[in-house]
Formats: C-alpha cells, structure tokens, sequence
C-alpha cells in the first residue's frame, strides 16, 4: 500500500480504492465463511465489509495495517449476520422418514466452498501461534465443528488460531478486553479438541493424485452401481455419514449400510456422479434420471474426506444453487 494510493482512494477514487483491497477480498472472503459456514452469506458480508471500509475510509488511521483493518470490519460484520441469522426458520422436518440415526446433532447452517476460490488465499501460516494448517482449516469438519460454537468464541479462534492475531489484536478488533478474548479462546479450544476425532491414520492422499484418484474412483463405481458393500468397503471403522442441516448422522460401516439400503430403492444403480471439488475435498455432483425423458436432473452433492486408501466422511447436501458456481450442469441429457 502506498500512501499516495491512499490519499487517491480517500478522494473518491473508487479504482484506487480497488487496488488496495483487491490482495485481500479472497482471503476475506473465507475468513467471512469461516464464521458462518455459507457461500452465500459470506459473499453478502464481503460486500457489506468493503461498503463499510469505503464509506469509512477517512477513520483508517494506519495504526494498523490495512489488513488488519479490514479483518475487524469483516469480522464485526459476520456478528452483525450471526444475530440477525437467529431470525431464520429452523430446518423443516426431513420430507422422508430417515433410519433411526447414530446419534442426533445440532443442526447446523453449512454449505461447501469452491476450491476455485481458494486461489489467492495465502496457504503459508501468518505467525507462529498458529494451530491450525490451511489444508485443516478449509475442510468441512473444522467448519462444521466452528459453527457449533457460540459466535465470540468462533470468531476469537479464527482470528488467533487460524489467522495468528495476537490475543490485544483480536481484542482491539472486537471492541473488548484481551481477558474476554482468552477466557473465550480457552473454552473454543477446549470444545473443538473434544470434539476432534484420533489422529489421522494413513494421512489424506494428496489432492489429485493418483492415489486419490483411485480411492474415488473406486467409491464412485460402486455408488453408481448401487453397491452398498462396495461402498461399505471403502469405509473406515469410525465413518461418519451426515446431511448438514438435517440433524441425523450415521457412524460406522454398519449404520452408513442401513441408511444407503433405506435409500436403495430411489438411488440403487441410477445415480449419476460429476466430479468437482470444495473445501480442499473431492467431491461430486450428483444427478438422478427423469423416469419419463431418462435426463438426469441435479439432485445434490456428495463430499468426501479421506484417509490413506479409506473413506472417513461422507457429506451430503441437498442444495443444489452452487452447482452453477462449481462448473456443474443442471441436469444430463446423455447417460453412459
């Protein structure tokens, strides 16, 4: 940032203004994600956040970088959103009886994020307070498991443990004491090293590599197929199937058969997968034939997390609106 650019931006150059954000809107963008778990959303506070940056421009005072700055407008802004989300309907009541699941979760607010947007995000660690890597931070369990936190611990852990903020930087931010910000990043902290499950066993194959490859190819055949046991196979002892927001989750080879054989009879040997990617995740389109045309319309989207030759997770979400934004037809007119 250059004084000059700043000065230009303070005088109404809207394109001056632009380039001094631009280094920043990804970033900002999924930190916004980060906290409340929707493209959508997050899309909607990014805008607010530069709106808010603009229109206030004269009181950055350069005390802190610019960065930082925006990062503690974006951030106040996702707990603006967090509020105001309290006034949204509860998820309706699943329109099909589902099995008797493992156990019943909170339901949560959660969608997947294109890893085309992931492009530009800073991927090395900002300081050495850092506890979580970018790869774990993007994944759908550690932002699964954010949005189970109240909304000041979600954002304190964000801003010290994923973005590396000192404890006075993130106080300053949210307007508070930096003994409100650790009492808050000690109870975050202690929720989500519950919650984490045992460490990684044989390690994730790498993103697109051949190894990777080969297990998810080996799941989308037998999915395909309607092959509950070769699905089953490919699970780990302690899988977990679940279908953010529905509440009902499934663990466990055993659990995950019985809900795919409750499902056999709409998806058994007619399903079609398209490969995309989210949150640093292989995951598929999913696409089912008119019983009439024989054209496969969307019918939602499978995640998966993987682990060594094994699949740990399974993730279904019904939403099919990203499907545009994923590269991802609306519906098959050829079948194979």
């Amino acid at each position: 940032m250059t004084e000059q650019m700043l000065a230009r931006a303070r005088s109404g150059d809207e394109a001056a203004f632009g380039e001094l954000v631009a280094p920043h809107r990804r970033e900002l963008q999924l930190h916004c994600y980060r906290i409340l778990g929707s493209l959508q959303d997050a899309e909607d506070t990014l805008q607010e956040t530069l709106l808010a940056a603009w229109r206030g421009l004269e009181d950055f005072e350069g005390r802190a970088s610019l960065r930082a700055w925006l990062y503690r407008i974006a951030t106040n802004r996702c707990l603006n959103a967090l509020r105001d989300r309290r006034r949204r309907p509860s998820p309706s009541e699943p329109m099909v009886e589902l099995p008797e699941p493992t156990r019943r979760g909170e339901p949560i607010w959660l969608e997947p994020y294109p890893d085309v947007l992931l492009d530009g995000v800073p991927s090395t660690a900002p300081g050495p307070d850092v506890r979580y890597e970018t790869v774990e931070a993007v994944g759908l369990a550690f932002i699964a498991a954010l949005q189970r936190l109240p909304p000041r611990q979600r954002v304190v852990l964000v801003l010290c443990d994923v973005l590396g903020y000192h404890r006075a930087e993130a106080a300053a931010m949210l307007d508070t004491t930096e003994a409100s910000v650790k009492a808050g990043l000690q109870r975050a902290r202690a929720t989500l090293d519950a919650g984490r499950p045992a460490p990684n066993r044989g390690g994730a194959p790498l993103p697109r590599s051949p190894r990777e490859r080969e297990v998810v190819g080996r799941f989308v055949a037998a999915l395909e197929n309607g092959d509950i046991g070769g699905v089953v196979a490919l699970l780990t002892d302690d899988a977990w199937l679940t279908m953010p927001p529905e509440p009902h989750e499934y663990q466990g080879p055993a659990a995950i058969a019985a809900f795919l054989r409750h499902r056999a009879p709409l998806l058994g040997g007619r399903l079609r997968l398209v490969a995309t990617r989210v949150n640093g995740q292989p995951a598929f389109g999913c696409y089912l034939p008119d019983s009439q045309s024989g054209i496969a319309q969307s019918y939602g989207m499978t995640v998966l997390a993987l682990e060594g030759d094994l699949v740990s997770a399974i993730t279904w979400f019904g939403e099919r609106g990203l499907f545009p934004r994923l590269g991802l037809p609306r519906r098959l007119d050829r079948l194979s």
